[in-house]
């Protein structure tokens, strides 16, 4: 049976530098009725167990390690037995969240996660976290951005650890390469495609986004 994408929307809170705000995150789960992996496992690990639905979970693969993206991480390794991943540069911020509990495994550039046939290749994505990835699908036709680029624009990197001008040089550099009819599935709100997002590079810098 073929990979195919789920989603599932969890409500939490976002908080870094000492402000805390409310925020929807999407939750991506890539697999097939057997196995899965899950794309961030955002504030809610019940709502993420009950949408497995019992499948074997291969790996929890973060983003980036802001609080709201990793928040259920451990309670939702703890329930299935599945590895955390997450790019060793994220790990000042991991252990803002989780300070007594480490990822299980690292992300690096170029690794391939496999569930259900299907490859995820691992694009190390810096800006909006220094150790942000996004996942590459080929065969699904789409990439897993979290918030490095949304409809719209680059992520937010108004606050520590976040670099706008890396986060312009990661998404020209890594995903506008991508073919235009890639999906983009980003970490809160709509997926948009690579080619309605790639005219707009030069305005996003213009005006630091």
């Amino acid at each position: 049976m073929a990979a195919r994408i789920e989603h599932l929307v969890t409500s939490g809170t976002f908080a870094l530098d000492g402000g805390v705000w409310d925020v929807d995150n999407n939750v991506w789960i890539v697999g097939d009725d057997e196995e899965a992996v899950v794309i961030d496992a955002a504030h809610d690990a019940p709502a993420i167990l009950a949408a497995l639905g019992g499948r074997t979970l291969r790996a929890i693969v973060c983003t980036h390690a802001h609080n709201d993206h990793i928040d259920a991480a451990p309670e939702l390794a703890e329930a299935t037995g599945a590895p955390v991943l997450l790019h060793p540069d994220d790990l000042p911020l991991w252990k803002l969240t989780h300070p007594d509990r480490t990822p299980d495994g690292e992300l690096a550039d170029g690794q391939t996660v496999t569930v259900a046939g299907t490859a995820l290749t691992v694009l190390h994505t810096p800006g909006h976290a220094p150790g942000a990835v996004c996942l590459h699908a080929p065969g699904l036709g789409t990439v897993f951005t979290g918030d490095t680029l949304f409809a719209g624009g680059p992520g937010a990197t108004g606050r520590s650890f976040s670099h706008f001008p890396t986060i312009v040089d990661s998404i020209r550099e890594r995903l506008l390469t991508l073919p235009p009819d890639t999906v983009v599935r980003t970490g809160h709100g709509d997926s948009t495609t690579i080619g309605a997002e790639a005219p707009h590079l030069d305005e996003w810098v213009k005006r630091g986004h």
